[in-house]
């Protein structure tokens, strides 16, 4: 869930934009009125699966590819729930998200909600870290707990940068974050290294995590050191840290890369629970396919129950045999369940599961559920709570007994930057990237010298209109340059597209607006400067130097 140089060195948000032939999409009912941008197209010819890998170089030919393979939803179908969304997420770059409604409906109740994201300070701060400054900085103004922290453990670890290199790095990028407008005073600011609840948590994570299961996530094998899988508890620990004090909704703002963390933080979030909440329609434990086929039984139970308020498990399968033909794995496994079951009643209810619940907290729950309730060895039923009562119960329970009552984390998913030579931003390649602490002028030369959508000669282009959708001079437009002003990068877009803007006098008003942006940016940071010995954080590390110094 870190953000570093990596993120931006091989994904291009134009590319599957170039493989629909999108266009700036015009305001609709979902977006609340505002325009925004493609949110990708269809596969690309040839492209292979998508492949997220934390540390290295995620190339996404398709973004839609991740909705279908990691169960990534889109956020248009979020974001009228958001109250004054970002425009980042009104233009279609945020394009995706897990779970991201807890914290909309936080919002709009004015509940609390936090959001973190990590830093890894592998070098200077560019553009496309400002995504992730901004995602984390927006939610700091609609009420949220800001968490900032920087990935030193696993700067150190995973790319084997010395304390004194991350140092530097860890500065500059601060100093960015304090500059955009995060507030210190209002929000959490940490290094791993230095924060002991962090460390404490990815120790109690650890014990829920083993070498196989990272080794099926991140790939790992045997010649992987024990530091670089200690840094992914770490990370997992920073993820569920703003619920230390108070279980709520937290968001994590993120590339697409990252999701593995994700996805295997929701995991580990489940897993420290002392209780699992599931629906269930009779003794027997049943997984969430045998589930769907035990509520449609149940839902049809008049076509062949001999008393439809009290259907018989056997009667159920006899049904199940007859009027389900797939899925056949799950038909014949809960089939044989309900056979077994034989004229124990179908009857729907909230189970509790115990998962690492203490003795005393097992009995504390069972005194707290009301109404008519079975009681086993290692679950509880309840027929007289709904889904949302019992999972709130169930942390009550588990908080007054010592547990920590996680939410699952959610995340947001933001496009990858194109490089300004087109291609891939990396940070190996200058001329492809802005750093935050480039010269002014310098930032000016390289929008000038930057790749466009432009036809090969003006006069093609006043006729057939300019390619926005391929030129990363627009982008800079859409992302950074336009602020929250739709109508400017509308107008660019349209100005481009219909022939009217040729690319000389964009990218001179684009390189003006970087050069603008630019200075004021490294004004503010002068002044953070002064004020950093303000800050509740060490920015000189007192470790001692190893082999990477």
């Amino acid at each position: 869930m870190t953000t570093d140089d990596s993120h931006h060195d091989d994904a291009s948000p134009d590319e599957d934009r170039r493989q629909s032939g999108g266009t700036w999409r015009e305001p609709d009912a979902r977006s609340g009125g505002e325009p925004v941008l493609p949110d990708g197209g269809t596969e690309a010819e040839g492209a292979d699966e998508a492949t997220l890998d934390p540390w290295g170089s995620s190339t996404i030919a398709d973004y839609r590819k991740l909705f279908e393979q990691f169960g990534i939803e889109e956020f248009d179908e979020v974001l009228p729930e958001v109250p004054n969304p970002h425009y980042l997420m009104r233009r279609g770059v945020i394009f995706g998200h897990r779970d991201y409604r807890p914290v909309a409906d936080a919002m709009r109740n004015d509940d609390p909600f936090a959001a973190l994201s990590g830093f890894m300070p592998t070098g200077d701060p560019h553009i496309g870290h400002k995504l992730v400054f901004d995602e984390i900085i927006w939610h700091q103004q609609q009420g949220g707990d800001a968490y900032a922290l920087i990935a030193d453990l696993e700067a150190h670890s995973a790319r084997g940068l010395s304390w004194d290199e991350i140092d530097e790095h860890a500065t500059n990028y601060l100093l960015s974050l304090l500059a955009l407008g995060f507030d210190p005073d209002e929000g959490t600011l940490y290094r791993q290294s230095d924060n002991r609840e962090v460390q404490d948590l990815a120790f109690e994570l650890g014990a829920e995590a083993n070498f196989s299961e990272l080794q099926a996530i991140y790939d790992f094998d045997g010649e992987t050191d024990i530091s670089h899988m200690q840094s992914v508890v770490t990370q997992m620990a920073d993820i569920l840290y703003p619920q230390l004090d108070e279980p709520k909704p937290t968001v994590i703002p993120v590339g697409p890369d990252q999701d593995p963390h994700m996805r295997l933080a929701r995991d580990l979030a489940a897993r420290m629970r002392y209780f699992g909440v599931t629906e269930a329609f009779a003794s027997f434990e049943a997984d969430g396919v045998e589930r769907t086929l035990l509520r449609q039984a149940y839902d049809a139970r008049e076509e062949y129950a001999e008393d439809a308020d009290r259907p018989r498990c056997g009667e159920a399968a006899d049904w199940l045999r007859d009027h389900q033909p797939a899925p056949a794995d799950a038909r014949e496994s809960i089939v044989a369940k309900l056979d077994e079951a034989g004229k124990e009643p179908l009857r729907p209810r909230i189970r509790f599961l115990d998962r690492n619940a203490t003795d005393a907290a097992f009995e504390a729950l069972i005194e707290a559920i009301d109404g008519e309730k079975r009681v086993y060895d290692e679950h509880i039923d309840t027929f007289d709570l709904d889904h949302a009562e019992a999972e709130e119960l169930a942390r009550q329970v588990e908080l007054d007994n010592g547990g920590y009552g996680f939410q699952p984390p959610s995340s947001i998913y933001h496009r990858f930057m194109t490089g300004l030579t087109g291609g891939k931003m990396s940070s190996s390649i200058p001329a492809s990237h802005i750093s935050l602490l480039d010269d002014p002028e310098d930032g000016y030369d390289k929008v000038k010298s930057a790749t466009t959508g432009g036809r090969s000669t003006a006069e093609e282009q006043r006729e057939k209109g300019g390619k926005a959708d391929e030129c990363p001079v627009y982008e800079l437009y859409a992302y950074l340059l336009s602020g929250d002003d739709d109508e400017f990068a509308k107008e660019v877009y349209d100005e481009c597209v219909g022939g009217e803007r040729l690319c000389g006098g964009c990218k001179e008003q684009a390189a003006e607006l970087m050069e603008q942006f630019l200075e004021e940016h490294q004004e503010k940071r002068a002044e953070w400067e002064d004020r950093l010995e303000e800050l509740d954080i060490d920015l000189d590390s007192d470790r001692a130097p190893t082999s990477a110094d």
